[in-house]
This record gives structure tokens, C-alpha cells and sequence, in this order.
């Protein structure tokens, strides 16, 4: 949210500057422009003034100077003119002693520089007819205070300018905060739905939203529809192999089999396999319940239904400890970690003599799990064995017989390691390290 905001705000930032450089440009040279034809009106009136001025003398056409303003007598008054003619020239006493620059060609001319004087002309050059004579007239104005009015107008501008994009930019992140405060909430509503709290997202969404947020729902309808066939299927598929079980364990115990004790003993043992993995997955579907999907895993809530469960499948001979800190909540799907400890402290009951606990620890660097029991162990050089691929609880008899593969693929996916060591009881302490997860 906050790259979209960034990018928006850049966006926005990019455009103004753009869009007020130009606009600040064109608008100082339009008023530029309508400054200089107003200053040409006034240097065409004093031109024709100074053609007035030009009348006949006793020795010829001579330039009336009482009809001169008196700026063309002052030096460097910042008026100035040069009349050209055949026989010569007349220039304003202002000019001391530079020369006016000449034009090439009549009309309007700035940037033209009076000499080391510093100061900038605006120059019209203009050409008359008078007493049968052609003259050239050129008169100048000092044009450097009003470019150095126009440096402080753009410096003012720049200035606003600046202020009012800072202003624009505020208001800007104030509005696309608000505009996006449904993708937060509904940002929010998913990290919900991560943890469990919910199980749809609200429709009362802006109109633009209300595609997505119906997708969404959709799908977790479908997903959490889809779970709850799922379990229905697996408890109603054990219900219903319940019954055909137990006519067969009582066809394996009937005196029909006496006369063959070998396949009676087999029958009777396979049967009880697969008697038991049907207890243990119908335990563990109801164990699941109506939960959300992706709800985590609530320590004070799952692990007493679990440890009850396990006291009733393996006895009440065995001392279940809980060692798990009050309160803790792991950030880990429910459902996955009912399968690992479930899988876990199921074998550790199997074959413990009288203890099994867990413990469950948090710090900087992660989770650490610990099921230790009390019976034989594995020995070291067995341990790897149980890792094998397609090994499951059933099938290992030597050692503990723990057929890893369903825990060894949750720790994996999480980035866990797994461990079996020596628990202090001298039987088989299984560790699970997992990382920080937000």
C-alpha cells in the first residue's frame, strides 16, 4: 500500500513540476512579450517625436533640441537615441561617449548592451521620409529594471509555486489515504482470515472493490465447502468400514481358523492395523471440527482435546505431560500441526513405558518442539532409516517404528529441521526446530 502511495505521489509530484515550469515559462514570456509591445508604442511615439524635431536651419536640417525631452541630455539616463542621415548622424548627449548599437534591421531589438555600462536596451529602429531625405531613427530604453523585476516575479513565482505544490501534495496524500482505506481493511480482513478470525471477507466495499472481495468469498466458500466434504466423506468412509471390520476380527478369532494358525494370526494382526489407522483418522476428523481454514494453532484450546483423545486410544497407563507455556498461539496452520503432533505423540504412546511429554519453547530464532518418552529408543545408527522415503507409522516394526513421511513433509515446507535424539528419560526425544514466521 505504502509503494502505491510512494508511486502516486512521485507520479503526481513529476506532473506538477512539469506542468508548472511550463506554465510559469510561458506565462513570464507571454508577459514579456505584452510588457515590450506596450514599451515599443512609447519608443514609436518617441521616434516620431524626433522626426517632429528634425526642421530647417539656416544651414541646413538641424535637430530642435527644445523639442527634446530632457532624459536625451542627462548621461546614461537610460534614454537614448541616433538619428542617421546622408550627410551624417545626431545622437543624444545621454550616450556620452558610446555608441548606440545599430540594428540590422528596423523593428523591435532587446538584448543589445550599452558599452561596459551593464545596462540591457530595448532598442526601435525605424525608417522615415522627410524632406526628401531618408532617415534612420533608433531610439533605446534601458531595459535592465524590468529583467531584474521579472528575476524577482519569477523568483516569488518559484517560490509559490513550490509552496503550492507542497500544498497539493499533502492534500494528495490525504485523499489517496482515504481512497485507500478499503485496501487496508481489506488487507487487514486477509491477514484475518490467515489467522483464523473470520471466514469472509465484508462486501460493504467500494463499487470498484466489489469484484474482487466476491471472488474472494467465492472461493473461500468453495475451499471451506470443499474441506467439509472432505471430512464428512473420511468420517462416514470409517463409519462405515467400522462394522465390516468387526465381522472380519470376529471371522479371524472363530474356531473355523484353529486348523490354520499362522493365517489366523496374520489376519488377525492386519485387521488390527487397519482398525486402528481408522481410529486415528476418525479422532483426528473430529478433532478438526467446523475450524476456519488456515486457523492457527491455539495451544490451551487444541492440545487438551488432543491429549484426551491419545489417553483414550492408548490407556490411562500413561502419564501425558503438557509443558507448553499458557497462552501461546503458533503461527502455523491448525490442521498441519494436528497431523505432525498428532502423528508424533501418537508413536511416542505406542511405544513409552509410562511418559511422554511435549514442550513447546519460542524465542528470537523460532519454535522448538520436543516429544520425549521413556521407552527403548532408537539406536543412532537406525535413526536415519526412518527417514526413508515412502515410510509410514504402521510399517516400521524394528525400534520405535515411526514412519516420518507426513511430519518430515510439513517440517520441510515449513523450512523446520528434524531431529531425533536421546530424550533424558534414555527413550526417544523427536526435536523440531522451526523458524520465525510472521
Amino acid at each position: 500500500m505504502r509503494s502505491i502511495q510512494r508511486r502516486l505521489s512521485l507520479g503526481l509530484v513529476a506532473i506538477m513540476l512539469v506542468i508548472g515550469l511550463v506554465m510559469a515559462q510561458t506565462s513570464l514570456w507571454l508577459f514579456e512579450l505584452g510588457l515590450q509591445r506596450y514599451l515599443e508604442s512609447g519608443l514609436r511615439n518617441e521616434s516620431e517625436n524626433l522626426l517632429v524635431a528634425i526642421v530647417r536651419g539656416p544651414v541646413g536640417l538641424q535637430l530642435d533640441e527644445q523639442r527634446l525631452s530632457g532624459a536625451y541630455h542627462r548621461p546614461f539616463s537610460g534614454h537614448y537615441f541616433r538619428v542617421d542621415f546622408a550627410d551624417g548622424h545626431w545622437r543624444s548627449r545621454s550616450l556620452w561617449d558610446f555608441e548606440l548599437p545599430k540594428p540590422q534591421s528596423t523593428g523591435l531589438h532587446s538584448d543589445l548592451e550599452l558599452g561596459e555600462t551593464g545596462q540591457s536596451l530595448l532598442v526601435l529602429t525605424a525608417d522615415y521620409r522627410k524632406f526628401g531625405q531618408q532617415f534612420s531613427i533608433s531610439v533605446a530604453q534601458d531595459y535592465t529594471p524590468v529583467r531584474q523585476t521579472f528575476k524577482r516575479v519569477q523568483q516569488i513565482g518559484m517560490g509559490l509555486g513550490l509552496a503550492a505544490l507542497l500544498l497539493v501534495l499533502g492534500l494528495q496524500r490525504v485523499t489517496v489515504r482515504r481512497a485507500l482505506r478499503p485496501l487496508n481493511t481489506v488487507r487487514e480482513q486477509i491477514f484475518q482470515l490467515q489467522q483464523g478470525q473470520r471466514s469472509q471477507l465484508d462486501d460493504q466495499v467500494p463499487r470498484e472493490l466489489e469484484p474482487l472481495v466476491d471472488q474472494i468469498n467465492h472461493l473461500l466458500a468453495h475451499t471451506e465447502d470443499s474441506l467439509k466434504r472432505s471430512r464428512n466423506a473420511l468420517g462416514n468412509l470409517g463409519h462405515a468400514l467400522k462394522t465390516p471390520l468387526a465381522v472380519l476380527l470376529s471371522i479371524a478369532s472363530s474356531p473355523a481358523l484353529e486348523s490354520q494358525p499362522a493365517l489366523r494370526k496374520t489376519l488377525h494382526e492386519q485387521l488390527q492395523q487397519i482398525q486402528q489407522r481408522l481410529e486415528r483418522e476418525l479422532n483426528r476428523a473430529r478433532l478438526s471440527g467446523d475450524a476456519l481454514p488456515g486457523a492457527r494453532f491455539d495451544c490451551d484450546v487444541e492440545l487438551p482435546a488432543l491429549f484426551s483423545t491419545l489417553n483414550m486410544i492408548h490407556g490411562e497407563h500413561l502419564q501425558l505431560i503438557n509443558d507448553t507455556p499458557t497462552g501461546l498461539t503458533l503461527p502455523w496452520d491448525r490442521e498441519d500441526l494436528l497431523e505432525l503432533l498428532g502423528n508424533l505423540l501418537d508413536n511416542a504412546c505406542k511405544w513409552a513405558d509410562s511418559e511422554v511429554s511435549l514442550s513447546i519453547s519460542v524465542s528470537a530464532a523460532g519454535t522448538c518442539l520436543l516429544i520425549d518418552d521413556d521407552g527403548p529408543g532408537i539406536p543412532e545408527s537406525r535413526r536415519e532409516g526412518v527417514f526413508s522415503r515412502g515410510t509410514r507409522l504402521d510399517e516400521q516394526i524394528s525400534g520405535h517404528g515411526l514412519g516420518l513421511g507426513i511430519v518430515r513433509d510439513i517440517v520441510e515446507t515449513w523450512g523446520g529441521t528434524l531431529q531425533l535424539l536421546v530424550s533424558p528419560a534414555d527413550g526417544l526425544r523427536v526435536r523440531i526446530d522451526l523458524p520465525e514466521r510472521k
